[in-house]
């Protein structure tokens, strides 16, 4: 292992679909399923009730497109991949420095026949595997930052770090990574190209694909017979409590939202509280534009190309005598497309403006870009679902009929080559998701037989890619 450095078709049953519904009380809402009992009564999609057969597989024996065995062989895979999602969310690190992270990952990867680049900007990791046909370059991604927010799930692995949690799955994420590498390189002589998988940092607001990104990511070389591979196809899984242990659900085009801040201060003259009259209050100014926002959200943006602003601080004043000379106001923008966004962006710009002027009050309106939309490829996230349901079952697919608001940043990895993200259930199945705690949320639980499904589904795809034409 070579490290370098940067300086050098079963149909879905019907009563599914009538019990999902959007939820929107989390960072990462998804779906909700009711009557989760009714379903496992119904289907037996629990990976683990299975009979397993533990026969040798050679890779060399397989047809070309071949992923009937990857299930089987990912679950051989499960116990390591618990090992190492456990060790990691015992001790969580966040942002986009996780130097133990890091090396836990690395011990994970020794001994496979893999090119390791390690970046500085970032604790990201970039590992190569390089199969044994020349061919394209398909990149899998899995981000490693926890969530700065304390830990009460009462699992024997819990949070030992105060104040941080692997809270959004981020610990199966890199488990089922670097389950994948190892499930790869046992079929390395079946890959026409090169597999990349991209162990992310900071993806909780802290940029981390960005900054891969701009450190080179895509500045990938020739295979070793010095043919070109550059990276054609991006695919990354995102673990959600949303839906129940071994289902996948994604869609065509946007996926995931856009999310911007804002960032609004009034500033007039501040006096006695009785004496208004005296005064440049600039707290009913702020307090009208929170309202007219809301107002122009429904009147000005396409209910068909909708968008959310959520104003989540109002910040005035220090006392009840006293009226403040400044006022605060701090929200979000979410939207799901690029026409939206800047439409948001203009407007709220244009309400601030207008009410401060009115009350003759200063303003000053900062609106600043975070992530971009995560648009999959049509193509691929239809390719993604075509092959979930070999490798699972069609009734374990769902199709997302519109975008969630949460955020990512693998949209980035999405501007620059086609690709999708999915979306892996991880509430046991005796468990309603319905009901259970959210992504995000100090009491989220997963289960970890979700990364069975994880492990192959990553090594489906890349296969499939890096197959013959």
């Amino acid at each position: 292992m070579a490290i370098h450095d940067r300086n050098e078709d079963r149909a879905m049953p019907k009563p599914l679909a009538s019990h999902l519904a959007s939820r929107d009380d989390s960072e990462h809402p998804i779906l909700e399923v009711d009557l989760v009992d009714e379903f496992t009564r119904r289907i037996d999609f629990d990976h683990r009730s299975l009979p397993i057969t533990r026969s040798a597989y050679d890779a060399r024996m397989a047809e070309p497109n071949d992923i009937s065995t990857l299930t089987e062989e990912s679950r051989d895979l499960l116990d390591d991949a618990i090992s190492l999602r456990r060790s990691l969310h015992e001790w969580p690190e966040l942002g986009n420095h996780l130097p133990r992270t890091r090396d836990e990952v690395l011990a994970a990867l020794e001994g496979l026949p893999l090119g390791l680049t390690l970046h500085e900007t970032t604790s990201g990791i970039v590992a190569a595997l390089e199969g044994d046909h020349p061919g394209p370059t398909m990149l899998l991604r899995g981000d490693m930052d926890a969530l700065p927010m304390p830990e009460d799930t009462g699992v024997e692995f819990s949070s030992r770090v105060e104040n941080a949690m692997h809270a959004c799955g981020h610990d199966t994420h890199t488990a089922m990574l670097a389950g994948a590498a190892r499930l790869l390189t046992a079929h390395k002589s079946r890959l026409h190209g090169r597999v990349l998988f991209m162990f992310q940092p900071g993806e909780e607001g802290h940029n981390g694909a960005g900054h891969m990104i701009d450190e080179g990511l895509f500045d990938v070389g020739p295979l070793s017979d010095g043919s070109a591979s550059p990276i054609t196809g991006a695919f990354a899984i995102h673990t959600t409590s949303s839906l129940p242990t071994g289902f996948i659900s994604t869609r065509r085009g946007p996926l995931m939202a856009s999310s911007d801040v804002i960032s609004i201060v009034l500033t007039g003259k501040g006096g006695h509280a009785s004496e208004p009259f005296r005064t440049l209050d600039p707290v009913p100014a702020a307090c009208e534009i929170v309202q007219a926002l809301q107002s122009m959200m429904t009147r000005r943006i396409n209910t068909f190309n909708p968008g959310v602003l959520t104003i989540t601080q109002i910040n005035a004043g220090t006392t009840t005598n006293v009226i403040p000379e400044s006022a605060h106001i701090k929200g979000t923008i979410r939207a799901i497309s690029e026409t939206t966004r800047r439409m948001i962006h203009d407007g709220v710009r244009r309400v601030a403006e207008g009410i401060a002027s009115a009350h003759g009050l200063e303003v000053e309106v900062e609106l600043r870009d975070g992530y971009d939309v995560t648009v999959n490829d049509d193509d691929y996230a239809g390719r993604a679902a075509d092959i979930t349901k070999e490798l699972i079952g069609a009734d374990r697919f769902i199709e997302l009929p519109t975008p969630v608001m949460g955020a990512e940043d693998f949209g980035y990895v999405l501007n620059h080559v086609p690709g999708a993200m999915v979306f892996l259930g991880a509430t046991p199945l005796d468990k309603n998701p319905a009901h259970a705690a959210p992504n995000h949320s100090n009491r989220v639980f997963y289960d970890e037989a979700c990364m069975t499904t994880g492990i192959a589904l990553y090594g489906a795809m890349a296969l499939r890619h890096l197959s013959p034409a």
